[in-house]
């Protein structure tokens, strides 16, 4: 029997195969009181199941630094890196000691309860990526547990077996392998290492989010992926033939012969448009009646800047610095260490511009996992971004300096997250002429840097005037602006479908600050979500935007999109969608 399991789609594609299931771990998990005399050797077997998967880990980091950036993405070893330090995170271990020595619990029972203590600290996070580095800490905990239980990893290939022959069958050629889907509950990065080196043409999840990992290695590696399918896991059965939607987030299971040829020809036309836009690569991103757009990249780590060429970048137009900042275990980078990080992303620009945001954590983007306050009623109305970072000018002085000195390089931008008052702004601009005076006493090198601020509360957009006086250029980052301006937490499912980046408050929003920039003659740039969403770049370049920043693995299609614009034509038309009570109404014109 046909039926579809819905989810979100993080990773664009269509898979077709047969579903290899995933058990978790911790289905059968023991629980049960331990003799007072067995309580070292509990804890023993906790050490030494945490050790093996230290080991497993580090084995694992060593064949990603073997591998090519195409088959090992960086993001995969950063990921590593985070499950390292959840491993030796000091609220895991002593509390698991806690439960077996206080309760007298078997280890596994005394693994999972610290792991639901610790889980809960993350649900209150209010930041969704943070929120979701909850799973991390699940897939670390699964690992130990299925060491401590013998188990297997269970990304593998299932044993050839007699399989039943269906319609499906006679669809494809069944003298050659059929493509494997994984179908899990959630999957680890060490899995998705596994999963890379196998004949897995896509996975579907039970949990997770656009933000979570496993999302994150999926897109890097350009796998179609479904994650938050619910119950998946438990309704499709093994072999069973699936297919994947990554563009719509959809499994279809045990499709019909129809539906099975449809979605085959839109799986070709896939791989057709990827190659055609292959082609556009090296072609200049420019509407129909010449006028030119801008299409950066948004990058996380140094080593993005090759996959930010590879799509044709004119730039970064966002480099998240928070991710050097973020899992250190209170050890925050020095200068030197930022400074040589800065310096990677510049010089593997090959010469383009690379705006630096500057470190956007608190309240709500704790510097390490474990880490959570609970004075902040409300993190993501607290301490965070630029908050944070003028509560520790020291901090931020360090981190000034090594992007000035990082400028020396190449043409570097300072970006400055949240902010929303005046005196914030003098602020923020009289650490950076600190950071500079710091300098010129030691001597030490720097260059010009233009600096801009990111427009991602309302307030900072209503009072846009003010703001361009300050700065050199602005960048609109659409996901915050969205969220605070709707009051919505768009990783919170009993709201998510109000989350609506065409409300017309939000339209509104943002069409004054890009006409306001345009008049003086100021720089613009959308750097969110919306700005690789290709069903909103007609409406962008309608408004006078001409500076996009998005995933490298988003820049082709966006530019197949500018080439058929004619800005004239959609000048008009912006202008309706802006006054209609129901702009989405419009979209399709």
């Amino acid at each position: 029997m046909t039926f579809s399991i819905h989810g979100l789609p993080v990773a664009r594609g269509i898979a077709i195969g047969r579903a290899v299931l995933v058990a978790s771990s911790r289905v059968d998990v023991a629980h049960y009181f331990i003799d007072p005399s067995r309580v070292a050797s509990e804890i023993d077997r906790v050490r030494a199941g945490r050790n093996a998967v230290v080991e497993e880990l580090q084995r694992l980091q060593h064949s990603v630094a073997q591998m090519s950036a195409k088959d090992a993405p960086h993001e995969l070893s950063a990921i590593l890196d985070v499950h390292l330090m959840l491993l030796q995170d000091e609220a895991l271990t002593t509390g698991v000691k806690h439960w077996i020595t206080e309760r007298l619990y078997n280890a596994e029972w005394a693994l999972t309860t610290q792991l639901e203590v610790i889980a809960r600290q993350f649900d209150e996070m209010e930041d969704a990526y943070l929120r979701e580095r909850k799973a991390d800490l699940e897939q670390v905990v699964e690992r130990i547990l299925r060491y401590m239980k013998g188990v297997a990893s269970p990304v593998a290939p299932p044993p050839p077996s007699p399989r039943r022959r269906t319609q499906q069958d006679l669809l494809l050629d069944d003298t050659v392998d059929v493509p494997l889907v994984l179908v899990a509950h959630d999957l680890s990065p060490a899995d998705m290492l596994q999963f890379k080196q196998s004949v897995f043409a896509g996975f579907v999840t039970d949990v997770g989010g656009k933000t979570s990992h496993t999302a994150i290695v999926a897109r890097s590696m350009d796998i179609p992926a479904v994650v938050g399918a619910r119950s998946a896991s438990q309704l499709v059965r093994q072999d069973d033939w699936v297919i994947i939607d990554g563009d719509a987030g959809v499994m279809i299971v045990d499709p019909s012969p129809i539906i099975l040829a449809e979605y085959g020809f839109k799986q070709r036309q896939g791989d057709l448009e990827r190659e055609r836009l292959s082609r556009l690569r090296h072609t200049p991103a420019m509407t129909l009646d010449e006028q030119r757009v801008e299409l950066l990249a948004n990058i996380e780590m140094p080593e993005d800047a090759a996959a930010a060429l590879a799509a044709g970048a004119v730039g970064v137009g966002l480099f998240r610095s928070e991710f050097l900042f973020m899992g250190r275990q209170g050890d925050l980078p020095n200068e030197e260490e930022q400074y040589q990080a800065y310096r990677r992303a510049v010089e593997g620009m090959q010469g383009l511009p690379v705006t630096i945001r500057t470190v956007d954590v608190g309240a709500d983007k704790p510097l390490d996992a474990a880490v959570h306050d609970a004075a902040h009623l409300n993190p993501a109305l607290g301490l965070r971004a630029i908050r944070w970072s003028l509560a520790d000018p020291a901090m931020f002085r360090t981190q000034l300096r090594a992007i000035l000195r990082a400028a020396a390089h190449g043409q570097v931008n300072m970006l400055i997250p949240m902010l929303a008052h005046g005196s914030e702004i003098r602020h923020t601009l009289a650490l950076i002429d600190h950071a500079r005076a710091e300098l010129d006493n030691r001597g030490a090198v720097y260059g010009p840097v233009k600096i801009g601020a990111m427009i991602e509360i309302p307030a900072a957009a209503l009072m846009v005037k003010m703001f361009l006086r300050y700065f050199d250029f602005l960048s609109i980052g659409t996901n915050d602006l969205i969220q605070y301006t709707l009051a919505i937490d768009r990783a919170d499912e009993s709201v998510a479908h109000l989350y609506d980046p065409l409300h017309p408050a939000v339209l509104g929003l943002v069409a004054d600050t890009i006409a306001e920039c345009r008049r003086q003659g100021k720089s613009v740039s959308v750097c969110g979500e919306m700005a690789g969403d290709t069903s909103m770049t007609r409406l962008l370049i309608g408004l006078g935007l001409r500076s996009f920043s998005m995933h490298p693995s988003q820049i082709l299609a966006v530019k197949q999109q500018i080439l058929r614009c004619d800005t004239q034509r959609l000048q008009a038309w912006a202008q309706n969608v802006l006054a209609a009570d129901d702009p989405a109404a419009l979209m399709t014109d």
